[in-house]
């Protein structure tokens, strides 16, 4: 087949110069794009491990698996908007206040049937990763790191859903 490949572009670059500034830079596109692809399989199977060690953790009490998905300097953060006087105010969680709100059990009071987890990388770059996951009451936007070889979560931008009545 990379015969036929070979002599398909020969034929169509002697079409002219024009064709050979677009095939050029087309296929070198679809090179790379085929070469990110096979790259980014193992980092897209651990970006996703972490993020779901990060929400099944918290739905079972699993402190063990929580913290093996955040990095110790995490922070999650929420902007909070007081509704009658507009001010807006940051409220931030550690890795450790996360990971003993895990230990005590915090997602446990979800019942089962209401523990939504839907996970979505959105984007992976080198070392970074964005994942978004929505959850039963809320949304998280998490960051990710890959820091001494495996993939942990840095930031976690948070918002909670409005009242079912209010979706």
């Amino acid at each position: 087949m990379d015969g036929d490949l070979s002599s398909h572009i020969r034929h169509v670059a002697r079409r002219g110069s024009m064709t050979r500034h677009v095939l050029i830079p087309a296929l070198a596109l679809l090179a790379s794009v085929v070469t990110v692809s096979a790259q980014g399989a193992p980092d897209s199977v651990a970006v996703r491990r972490a993020a779901v060690d990060y929400i099944e953790g918290w739905y079972a009490g699993d402190a063990v698996r929580m913290e093996r998905a955040l990095h110790p300097e995490l922070a999650k953060r929420i902007v909070r908007t007081d509704s009658t006087s507009s001010e807006s105010r940051l409220s931030q969680m550690s890795a450790l206040s996360l990971v003993q709100g895990t230990r005590y059990g915090g997602g446990n009071r979800t019942p089962r049937e209401k523990q939504q987890k839907d996970v979505q990388i959105l984007d992976i770059y080198r070392g970074s990763s964005s994942v978004k996951i929505v959850a039963s009451d809320w949304i998280d936007y998490l960051h990710l790191a890959k820091w001494n070889g495996r993939w942990v979560i840095v930031n976690v931008l948070w918002e909670l859903k409005p009242p079912a009545g209010e979706r």
